[in-house]
């Protein structure tokens, strides 16, 4: 027998069976078996010993207080306990069911028995429990341990990734008032590629055409929305327009970004460590980046004062970066952004805030998550310039939403307003053209993707 053992559990006490075989009951005798199975291990050397190394000893062992531990149970439920006590050692316990299918994006856990998914841009309420809010907050440094990360009373907030790419937030007590919360962005195996996009409705080739050509021809513009409207999907689709010759720079809170381009190096910021120092902001990292020869700079999510470091690359030989921005439609995207330029503690005025935002931004590309879960590229405009120091927009592309299919889904059509953009002139100076017929007035209703899809709706 391995270092690992250090003694093997004889207990056959059945006062600790629990007498209901519900949801509720099930985790709570799992968590007994798992703390009784805990205790049976040399924990001194459980992280110096291969996961494939242990099975062999762990599986019989498990089985064993199953077996002792769970009698009142069906033959079936007993090999879920045992599998499941497994998932509480190596895995995240209850979410592992969850993480295994490909066709949720979030999992939000409320409460121990109040845990949601999101499936196809639908929220619904699953049969997940967990025994207790312990047992939730034993998943949690599970998880954020992975990562090197902590939380507890004195850093109550955690926002990290995992090693496959999902996005995790966790907020604890006493700033979260009933108890431990988790939530999980997951995303696809793969980025989806544009032509997934145009194919589930996201936006019309139209629109495609436009917006390569603006990457190609290395026009900076803005991805906005509200959370979950699919910009980062986005962002990563319009990433396979970038020449390849380029090399790009992200810069993000937590890394997303999985670019269909090959030459990218990826910069993640760092929360301050228990001493209140070592953090690095994205403002450092976009500072930084100008001094690793980029092409384009990416940034995630502009949230803060990097706005300005942004807006100065972009206007001083990096054009063609690109950034999302939450904000519910093109306009406020500017505005917001010029909120985050004043967070840098230049006291720029207005009209020249105004006139640099439009010098750096050509294009503000709008996204909704619409009833139903549709997500929708719903508007395309390009920033003409600064008129009576406003912003003058010219909308290039729409969506008009028209009512719910049977399925309770919005539907509408795509339009071309028939306004032909300044920068197209830009587009031929570089090389790259677009057809003008494309901006003729015209309308085009996207198809709904089936129902049925396996592949996981946009992040």
């Amino acid at each position: 027998m391995s270092p690992l053992f250090s003694h093997a559990t004889e207990d056959d006490d059945d006062s600790a069976v629990a007498s209901s075989t519900d949801e509720h009951e099930f985790q709570r005798l799992k968590t007994a078996i798992h703390e009784e199975l805990i205790q049976s291990l040399d924990l001194t050397v459980v992280d110096h010993i291969d996961r494939e190394e242990i099975l062999p000893e762990l599986k019989p062992l498990a089985a064993d207080l199953c077996e002792k531990r769970a009698r009142h149970l069906s033959r079936a439920q007993r090999e879920r306990l045992n599998q499941e006590i497994l998932d509480e050692i190596f895995g995240l316990g209850p979410l592992e069911v969850l993480l295994g299918d490909p066709t949720i994006t979030d999992i939000l856990v409320n409460q121990p028995d109040e845990v949601y998914i999101e499936r196809h841009g639908q929220l619904e309420l699953s049969n997940v429990r967990f025994a207790d809010n312990a047992h939730v907050m034993r998943i949690i440094q599970r998880i954020v341990s992975r990562v090197g990360r902590r939380i507890d009373e004195v850093s109550p907030m955690v926002d990290a990734r995992l090693p496959d790419g999902s996005r995790i937030n966790a907020i604890t007590p006493p700033l979260s008032i009933r108890g431990p919360t988790l939530s999980i962005r997951r995303f696809g195996a793969r980025p989806l590629g544009i032509d997934e996009l145009v194919k589930n409705g996201s936006l019309s080739d139209e629109m495609v055409q436009f917006l390569a050509g603006a990457v190609a021809a290395r026009m900076s513009f803005l991805i906005s929305g509200g959370a979950g409207a699919g910009k980062t999907t986005l962002l990563n689709a319009l990433s396979a327009f970038i020449p390849e010759d380029e090399r790009v720079i992200t810069v993000e809170d937590s890394a997303e970004l999985r670019l269909l381009h090959k030459h990218v190096v990826s910069l993640e910021t760092r929360n301050a460590n228990t001493e209140g120092s070592g953090a690095v902001m994205q403002r450092d990292l976009v500072r930084n980046s100008l001094r690793m020869r980029p092409d384009r700079i990416i940034v995630g999510e502009v949230r803060g004062a990097e706005a300005l470091d942004m807006l100065q690359a972009m206007t001083s030989g990096h054009e063609g970066s690109l950034t999302t921005i939450h904000a519910n439609d093109t306009r406020e995207a500017l505005t917001r952004l010029e909120m985050m330029v004043g967070m840098s503690g230049f006291d720029f005025p207005v009209p020249v805030t105004r006139q640099y935002v439009a010098a750096g931004i050509r294009l503000v590309v709008h996204l909704a998550r619409l009833k139903g879960g549709v997500r929708r590229v719903t508007r395309i405009s390009e920033v003409v310039g600064v008129e009576n120091q406003a912003y003058v927009l010219k909308d290039v592309f729409l969506f008009k939403q028209l009512g719910l299919d049977a399925r309770g889904r919005s539907t509408g059509e795509f339009h071309a307003t028939g306004y032909r953009p300044v920068c197209l002139e830009r587009m031929l100076t570089s090389g790259i053209s677009v057809p003008e017929s494309i901006f003729g007035a015209r309308v085009e209703r996207p198809a709904l993707p089936p129902r049925s899809t396996t592949s996981p709706p946009t992040a």
